[in-house]
């Protein structure tokens, strides 16, 4: 049951921290619900405390990783949950939809097993505004190819609400365009091994080199000069909640 996160997901834990401001987000989503199932869960990032927990992950690196405090966790896919139908208050997944098999399927499973709210934090590849794109064009394609369409987790869930997620500037967490005002961090080979899409790139060395290039001389700060005096920025990041 090999995944690609048991290669590139080593020091996973120390680099997808979750941000307290996404976690209230995904927490005031899930609503009264007491009992949650964390889909595509990982090291158990933003699994609430206060809440009765069951993790499913496919990747082992994943699962060695978390804490032994966090909640307990079974080995399996989206697409087959071991789980009765209604048995869980909640359901959530966290920037895991793009990994899966069958997308739709996996969704259908998460509404079979959850009585109230399936909660997703996703990606809208519509709305990419983000400079990253300039130096790894690979990124668009790499998004039209995984990201499913806001439209389509209507198609597959129902009616579903979608909120704005923003980005805070100093975000916790190290996914894909977290680092949009450091981006000194996209040339540190350590955080990009944490971030799948770089790791699906067949070679980043160009793009890394005209960043470094670009940084080096200035032109990268006059270039994005809007962006060093925000705090948060939409890019993207959308939390889509069934009705």
């Amino acid at each position: 049951m090999f995944t690609p996160y048991d290669t590139i997901g080593v020091n996973y834990s120390d680099l997808r921290k979750p941000d307290t401001r996404i976690e209230k987000m995904i927490e005031k989503a899930l609503g009264p619900a007491f009992s949650v199932l964390n889909v595509g869960a990982g090291t158990g990032s933003y699994e609430p405390a206060d809440r009765q927990v069951t993790a499913i992950e496919p990747s082992l690196e994943m699962i060695r990783q978390r804490r032994p405090s966090s909640a307990p966790v079974i080995q399996g896919f989206a697409e087959d949950l071991p789980f009765d139908d209604n048995s869980f208050d909640a359901s959530m997944a966290v920037l895991t939809v793009h990994h899966w098999t069958d997308k739709a399927k996996g969704l259908k499973e998460m509404s079979r097993v959850t009585r109230g709210r399936v909660v997703l934090l996703t990606f809208d590849p519509s709305l990419r505004g983000l400079w990253l794109a300039d130096y790894f064009p690979e990124l668009v394609s790499l998004d039209d190819v995984i990201m499913p369409k806001l439209s389509d987790y209507e198609e597959w869930l129902g009616s579903v609400e979608i909120s704005t997620v923003p980005i805070p500037y100093d975000c916790a967490d190290g996914f894909l365009y977290a680092y949009w005002r450091r981006p000194a961090a996209y040339l540190d080979p350590v955080i990009t091994a944490a971030m799948s899409s770089f790791q699906a790139m067949e070679n980043t060395s160009k793009g890394s080199k005209k960043l470094a290039d670009d940084l080096e001389s200035g032109l990268w700060a006059q270039r994005y000069s809007e962006l060093l005096d925000l705090d948060e920025y939409d890019l993207g990041y959308r939390l889509v909640t069934t009705r």
